[in-house]
């Protein structure tokens, strides 16, 4: 008979079942001449089962690797026959995701089908409460309360107690749901019938029974009409039908309030009231031609409305609806939970909302510290919270987010044990000092030279010494920090405040002399340096100031010497780039078709070939393509040349030209750009400022370039130094002071190179060109200035035969040149 009661789909979907069946085979010579296409369609059934059961193993395979691969535990639960397998497959899903209303309801539906007797009632049962737990669904309360109505015996057969369980069943569904606008009624009129049915089999003789399963309806009617609903008006007719039965209405056909008492038509009014202010956020939230960005938005706009009315029960019963929408939403979860704890604060209700949140959103970090807190709150065993906490580490989260469980949970037993709650059983320290080690022991490979880690020894440090009183501990914790971040101050500093604030002044100076010749980030070294100066002179003798400053002196002074290595490695690293930004400005231009360059275009334009008194009358002077005659002072000057000039200066060397810029040195480290441009907001002018960072730990090296508009306002910058910034005296100075020695000094090489190279006619060139002022040439085209005419062009030697048109250029003596100066 058991096998009789089996699910059809289990039969239908495996082959051994319809093999195995009851139905005899028919004999062979019975059968029709279509039996053969009934073999074709059972060998296509029997490839189609193969297939699925191909299937079904890859996606097991997949989950043998891949637990949290929930599309994967879908199409199993899809896949799979076997009523027992299909069991342990949703419990393996339950284990890791809520399952969906529909999931609950196939699975309650498939036991209960193949389950029959009193033993399988309890176990259905479960399902429906974990199901109805999970998530808000009318559809799965009024699929348990039918449930337990037809297969509850005591409840089926009307006894006290059977009433009482589905009274109260009923009731937890009207706390649950009862409030929701679109579908709650369906709820409230289950109730009803399941009371009218109770007032139908009671005993007509009983009128005290009857009388009070009467006043039992009309107050449900009364509750219903009080909340808002859709359809109110049909439940108002309902009822004013319902009390005609009953004798009370003779009218119930109107549609007014006529006949009813007075605080029901007010409660009625105040409903219907709240519902008209409603019902357009209804319908936003109820639309399925929109996007799901869009339909949460109208959710939280309505969540905004009902906060603003100041009913909790409304807020959460639409949070909930909420949830069950966008199940995965952080977002909505954060905002649930975040108004729970700030108007509930503490019951069982925030706890289930938790453990919700962070099995529908795991990887939210946030989530689990609150729920850790909310735990907390509710003294919860330190068994549960336990729990709890190791479930959270194997999610995956930041470290930022590990690390604040680990100290949220460190917080948590440092208050059980400094501050013990009456009738909680005392925790050891072990506790406290097992997680610290845990962490440490985590964070160390990921969070060197981190605040973080830091933040967390120091923790450690301070609960040893302070909570368990243990001095050595505490000593031993800042030790094992210093092996992992010993390149980092702030755990020096650390470890040697504790000392100092202990009056342990030989232990910080031991620690001063371990720690003051290395090499900290940006001006970390000078700083561990001034700051044991200060300790002596605070904690010392004059002989230990004495000692420290002959320790410290030289080390400075290594470090001095090291800052300005670098600032001058920074400023020729500065320079160079600007030149060889300029050099490559100068050589796109130069790289121009000399039929298209500028220069080109303009020098073609405004001087016609002249013709030279001689033989050869197209050849142009050569003097003539470099150098332009200046004008008597008495003509008018020519703009179109000046203009030409100013065209022919690159932009970007304008630029390098016109910036000045100031090296500001010795800069707090927590100092940022905004920092700099307030300390010179009152010289104003500030164009751009260059923070410098170290390469490796990205911190700041308390270096800066600063930028100015003008010459005016970086002499007021550097007025300003030596003044204070967030503690620190700046230095600020000019920057690029030699960047003028090297022009002159390249400037006066060339001269002198010319004039030992090219004779006198160089230098009578140049010398002309002093005299005449040297201000007013104008440069022509691409060519150097002022080139001597007796230089060879290349591809010529000293050797060749000279021409008729260079023995014109015949180099002249001094006296000859002197003369033709005193005639000129």
């Amino acid at each position: 008979m058991e096998e009789e009661t089996l699910n059809p789909q289990s039969k239908t979907l495996t082959s051994e079942d319809d093999n195995n069946g009851d139905q005899p085979m028919p004999d062979l010579p019975d059968q029709d001449p279509g039996s053969s296409d009934s073999d074709s369609d059972s060998g296509s059934e029997d490839g189609d089962q193969a297939q699925k059961n191909l299937q079904l193993q890859t996606l097991e395979a997949e989950l043998s690797t891949n637990p949290g691969n929930y599309d994967a535990h879908v199409q199993i639960l899809r896949q799979i026959a076997d009523i027992e397998k299909l069991r342990q497959a949703r419990e393996a899903m339950n284990e890791l995701f809520p399952l969906t209303p529909s999931m609950w309801q196939d699975w309650a539906k498939d036991e209960a089908s193949l389950s029959t007797g009193s033993d399988a009632f309890p176990a259905i049962e479960k399902l429906y409460e974990r199901g109805v737990f999970e998530y808000l669904s009318i559809s799965l309360w009024r699929d348990y309360l039918d449930f337990v109505q037809e297969n509850d015996p005591s409840v089926r057969e009307c006894s006290p107690a059977g009433i009482l369980k589905a009274r109260d069943l009923f009731e937890r569904a009207l706390t649950a749901a009862g409030l929701h606008v679109s579908e709650g009624s369906k709820l409230w009129e289950a109730y009803r019938k399941f009371e009218q049915a109770i007032f139908d089999a009671t005993d007509e003789t009983d009128n005290q029974a009857r009388d009070k399963q009467i006043q039992r309806i009309r107050t449900i009617f009364h509750r219903q009409l009080s909340v808002p609903h859709v359809n109110m008006r049909s439940t108002l007719l309902d009822y004013k039908a319902w009390e005609v039965e009953q004798g009370n209405i003779l009218n119930a056909g109107s549609s007014d309030l006529d006949g009813i008492s007075s605080h029901v038509a007010s409660a009625y009014k105040k409903a219907l009231e709240m519902y008209n202010a409603r019902v357009h956020l209804e319908e936003q939230i109820c639309r399925q031609d929109m996007s799901d960005s869009e339909k949460l938005q109208h959710f939280m706009n309505y969540l905004k409305f009902e906060q603003s009315s100041g009913d909790p029960a409304r807020v959460q019963m639409l949070y909930e609806r909420a949830i069950t929408e966008f199940p995965i939403s952080s977002y909505l979860w954060l905002d649930y939970t975040h108004y729970l704890d700030k108007t509930l604060k503490v019951g069982s209700i925030i706890t289930n909302v938790y453990s919700r949140a962070v099995k529908n959103c795991p990887c939210v970090g946030e989530l689990w510290v609150r729920y850790l807190l909310s735990l907390e709150r509710g003294h919860a065993s330190e068994k549960e919270i336990a729990a709890v906490f190791e479930k959270s580490l194997q999610c995956i989260l930041t470290l930022d987010e590990f690390l604040d469980l680990y100290l949220t949970r460190i917080d948590g037993l440092r208050r059980r044990i400094s501050c013990p709650v009456e009738g909680e059983s005392v925790l050891d320290y072990s506790l406290i000092r097992e997680t610290f080690q845990n962490a440490s022991e985590y964070f160390s490979q990921y969070l060197k030279n981190t605040d973080g880690l830091l933040r967390l020894h120091a923790y450690w440090a301070r609960l040893e010494l302070n909570l368990h009183k243990d001095l050595q501990a505490a000593r031993g914790v800042w030790e094992s920090l210093l092996k992992i971040c010993g390149s980092m101050l702030e755990a020096w500093q650390g470890y040697i405040t504790m000392e100092a604030d202990l009056g342990h002044v030989s232990e910080a100076r031991s620690l001063y002399r371990r720690c003051y010749s290395k090499r900290f980030p940006g001006t970390g070294s000078e700083d561990i340096c001034y700051s044991w100066l200060r300790f002596e002179r605070e904690f010392g003798s004059l002989d230990d100031f004495d000692r420290a400053v002959q320790k410290v002196t030289p080390r400075l002074e290594e470090l001095q010497l090291f800052r300005s290595q670098q600032e001058s490695k920074l400023t020729e690293e500065g320079e160079n780039s600007s030149k060889k930004n300029v050099r490559d400005k100068r050589k796109q231009v130069s790289e121009i078709p000399d039929e298209h360059h500028p220069a080109k275009r303009q020098k073609d334009a405004s001087q016609k070939p002249k013709k030279a008194h001689g033989k050869d009358s197209d050849v142009l002077n050569p003097g003539e393509q470099t150098v332009e005659k200046i004008k008597p002072k008495g003509d008018k000057p020519d703009i179109q040349n000046e203009q030409r000039m100013k065209e022919r200066v690159p932009e970007k060397t304008k630029a390098y030209a016109d910036q000045c810029t100031a090296f500001v040195s010795n800069i707090n480290l927590k100092a940022n750009d905004e920092h700099l441009r307030q300390f010179f907001s009152d010289v104003g002018g500030v164009v751009a400022i260059r923070l410098l960072h170290d390469k490796f730990s990205g911190k700041s090296r308390g270096l800066a370039y600063v930028d100015f508009s003008d010459d005016a306002h970086l002499v007021a910058a550097v007025a300003k130094n030596k003044q204070m910034l967030l503690g620190k005296k700046l230095s600020i100075a000019r920057s690029d002071p030699k960047h003028g020695k090297k022009e002159h000094a390249r400037g006066s090489e060339s001269r002198e190179s010319a004039e030992t190279s090219n004779g006198p006619r160089a230098h009578q060139a140049l010398q002309s060109s002093h005299n005449r002022g040297s201000d007013n040439v104008q440069l022509r085209g691409r060519n150097t200035f002022a080139i001597p005419r007796n230089v060879l062009a290349l591809g010529q030697t000293a050797n060749k035969p000279k021409t008729e048109e260079q023995g014109e250029d015949k180099p002249k003596s001094n006296d000859e040149f002197r003369n033709m100066f005193l005639k000129g």
